[in-house]
């Protein structure tokens, strides 16, 4: 009996010590699969991603490795034109690659334009697809490649509650392989599609990582050809990713726990793997980006912001953006007639990077009460002095270092620039409501209120 006695003891001793680490912790599963309020796990995924100067000329022999026998090529028609899409389509022709081309992307792309892409796709039996262009282009054949292969699925199933359905992605898509040729959205790493839902005049989207590309070529000889101000718009995207994700909700805070993994969402709120990957982008913006913007030649500068946007998209991919992002989809939306510089459309448009730039200084100033600490590294990242910098400023230091930096960039002059005044408010929040896929991982809880006056700040910027 005293061995056994002794046995037991010793269990117990084990069981007292065991570690209660969320990962090992049995009482802890126990909780949460018994109804736990917050998440207490988060997951990592990203696209595999290739980098090199001239790596272009590879993606016909990729295609050939997975055994393609008809591709669909998306871009748009004034890509067309310039060298990135003539670099892929000589691989292709290279590598005998039988392929068709869908060119009518549309720049900021809506439901109607997607639902056209989708149409194309669905008339044909593509086996892979290729995108080479912005997040516009990524993202309209990530939804052509999710919508055919369920062809009888409707159009809202997918999209992001509560405009859609949110019904998660069960069955295994084709293959895509994504071109970004300019460096900003990070779509290449993403497992989203952004589009203009007309009917309600705002952004939404569908995020699912069974979005994401299989394969991300980051060819930074591509960016040598965006203009000054996409080159901008593209990198305050880039800023944007990397500060919103920085700061959203950590993960642990976020609700409500999943029930099961699969409805675990993409965006899962701030946490250590992606803190590191918005860091370093942040990092890579503050030093190369203005560079990037002023010579178009420097081909280190645009290099460098081709990668920062990669961090950056890996980095908001799993942890999330929150109200810049969620603000500026019905700014985006409600466009009356401002022309982008720029940009070769014939359609009003406030490009999606100076759409989300735009409420950043209001914003952070508004947010930085919650994690005081993590708005000042940024600002200290981005040129501000921090030392003698009290929490309580923290907000207000990074809304000045933001506006130094925009100025410096010609940034127009806040929301009355491109068109808004006061009037506009009411529908801009309103187009801000339905955003609660992104605002919900603000870090500071707010009211329609505060979103009214987050408006109201950013009408003018200096």
């Amino acid at each position: 009996m005293a061995g056994r006695d002794r046995i037991v003891h010793l269990l117990r001793q084990l069981e007292r010590a065991a570690c209660r680490c969320p990962a090992h912790s049995h009482t802890f599963h126990q909780a949460a699969a018994g109804g736990r309020n917050t998440d207490y796990a988060f997951e990592m995924a990203s696209s595999n991603i290739r980098y090199g100067v001239g790596v272009s000329a590879e993606v016909g022999m990729d295609l050939q490795n997975l055994g393609a026998q008809n591709v669909c090529l998306m871009t748009d028609r004034t890509l067309t034109r310039l060298p990135p899409v003539q670099a892929v389509l000589e691989s292709l022709v290279r590598n005998r690659i039988r392929f068709q081309v869908f060119d009518d992307v549309r720049v900021e792309p809506s439901d109607s334009s997607f639902k056209e892409a989708i149409s194309f796709a669905k008339k044909d039996s593509f086996d892979v697809f290729v995108a080479v262009g912005g997040g516009s282009v990524i993202d309209t054949c990530k939804a052509a490649n999710l919508y055919s292969c369920h062809p009888d699925a409707d159009f809202l199933d997918f999209v992001n509650a509560p405009i859609g359905k949110g019904r998660p992605v069960t069955r295994a898509l084709k293959p895509l392989i994504a071109v970004p040729t300019t460096a900003g959205t990070g779509s290449e790493t993403t497992g989203v599609a952004i589009f203009d839902y007309e009917p309600l005049k705002a952004k939404t989207g569908i995020a699912s990582r069974a979005l994401r590309p299989t394969l991300g070529i980051v060819d930074p000889l591509h960016t040598l050809s965006m203009p000054e101000r996409v080159a901008a718009n593209s990198g305050f995207d880039v800023l944007c990713h990397a500060l919103e994700s920085y700061t959203a909700l950590p993960y642990s805070q976020r609700a409500p726990c999943p029930t099961n993994p699969i409805n675990r969402p993409a965006y899962q709120g701030s946490n250590p793997i992606s803190d590191v990957w918005s860091r370093h982008a942040l990092s890579v913006v503050s030093k190369y980006m203005k560079r990037a913007v002023r010579d178009s030649e420097d081909l280190e500068a645009r290099s460098s912001m081709h990668l920062a946007s990669v961090f950056a998209g890996i980095g908001f991919g799993n942890a999330g953006v929150h109200l810049c992002h969620g603000m500026s989809y019905p700014i985006a939306g409600n466009v009356k007639t401002h022309t982008a510089r720029g940009y070769s459309v014939e359609h009003p448009l406030v490009p999606h990077g100076l759409s989300v730039v735009l409420t950043a200084p209001a914003v952070f100033s508004f947010t930085a009460p919650m994690c005081p600490e993590r708005h000042l590294e940024a600002a200290e990242i981005l040129g501000a002095d921090v030392r003698q910098v009290k929490r309580a400023d923290a907000g207000a230091v990074l809304a000045d270092t933001l506006r130094h930096f925009l100025f410096d960039l010609q940034v127009e002059d806040g929301l009355g620039a491109v068109g808004y005044d006061k009037d506009d408010i009411p529908a801009l929040v309103k187009g801000t409501l339905p955003q609660e896929r992104v605002t919900k991982l603000s870090p500071r809880a707010h009211t329609e209120e505060d979103l009214s006056r987050l408006f109201e700040t950013s009408m003018k910027l200096y």
